[in-house]
């Protein structure tokens, strides 16, 4: 399983350069089956990632650019009147696809990002009282300007919380950068080259592989404390919930499986936990890496 994982990261680590980390991020939630929330300035590779994960898993992927004019069933799909058969027939949305690109959700108005609160919970949606099922898997990878930007709209905290992680890529060291204007806009035609490493059934069997990593009582322990901290410190408004514990959990397990491992180290709990926690807690993008050493140094790592 770890060498299907390794070369997901390879190839897209020829489309995002100097990031494996980020990669290695972004492929654990997928594993976990949640979703994924970027946020940057543009211009960062946010939708290069996104396009290069559909290419080399195989999967079917759809782009929606958010504004402000965008309305729920633009998102969704909508039943349309047929003349001739004098019914209404369903036409899917973009949202009927295995990756769905939510490029700039925060320029949306809090009614159409709302649009997504149920497909992300329970892989469904329902127009006009009927439900329909979505495809599987079913991944969300949704982009965000920095709030000081014009035109974006708070996530609200029902829809930050159906993120299972919020990463950001940042700006590239200088040798990658050159590497970059050396290349221009030849890396556009390298995302449309990728191959697919791995079938849906690969990736269906790499996802329930990650509850067989074994989380010991220690690392559980670990996870307790740190979410037991958020709570009792004082130090946040919005304090870590059981959807979160669980989620860290998850996201220990599916890094130990890439990294080639069959149990958990109290590293991945803290590899993974400012992408976890930072955005439930409210935590700039900015500040996120300062406030998630503060929260290591108060919470003992079980020996």
């Amino acid at each position: 399983m770890s060498q299907l994982t390794t070369k997901i990261i390879e190839d897209l680590s020829q489309l995002i350069l100097g990031k494996n980390e980020q990669l290695k991020l972004a492929l654990c939630c997928l594993l976990s089956k949640g979703h994924l929330l970027i946020e940057d300035l543009p211009g960062m590779g946010k939708t290069t990632l996104s396009h290069g994960l559909a290419n080399v898993l195989g999967l079917s992927y759809q782009r929606v650019q958010f504004t402000s004019d965008l309305l729920p069933a633009d998102i969704t799909g909508s039943s349309i009147f047929n003349s001739q058969t004098h019914t209404f027939d369903f036409h899917p949305g973009p949202i009927f696809s295995q990756i769905l690109l939510a490029d700039e959700i925060n320029r949306a108005s809090p009614k159409t990002q709302s649009a997504l609160l149920e497909a992300m919970e329970e892989g469904q949606v329902t127009i006009d009282g009927q439900t329909h099922g979505l495809a599987q898997p079913f991944f969300v990878i949704a982009t965000q300007n920095p709030l000081h930007q014009s035109g974006t709209h708070p996530l609200p905290e029902s829809q930050l919380d159906r993120f299972f992680m919020r990463i950001s890529l940042g700006y590239p060291d200088s040798e990658v950068e050159k590497s970059l204007i050396l290349q221009g806009n030849k890396r556009t035609f390298e995302t449309r080259q990728l191959e697919c490493n791995m079938t849906d059934e690969q990736l269906f069997a790499l996802q329930d592989e990650v509850m067989k990593v074994k989380l010991s009582d220690p690392v559980v322990q670990y996870i307790l404390d740190l979410v037991r901290y958020t709570r009792d410190s004082g130090e946040f408004s919005d304090p870590l919930s059981p959807r979160a514990s669980i989620a860290l959990g998850l996201s220990a397990r599916a890094y130990a499986l890439i990294s080639g491992r069959d149990y958990t180290l109290p590293d991945d709990v803290q590899a993974i936990f400012g992408c976890v926690a930072g955005h439930r807690l409210n935590i700039p993008c900015s500040e996120q890496l300062d406030v998630v050493n503060s929260i290591f140094k108060q919470v003992p790592v079980p020996v």
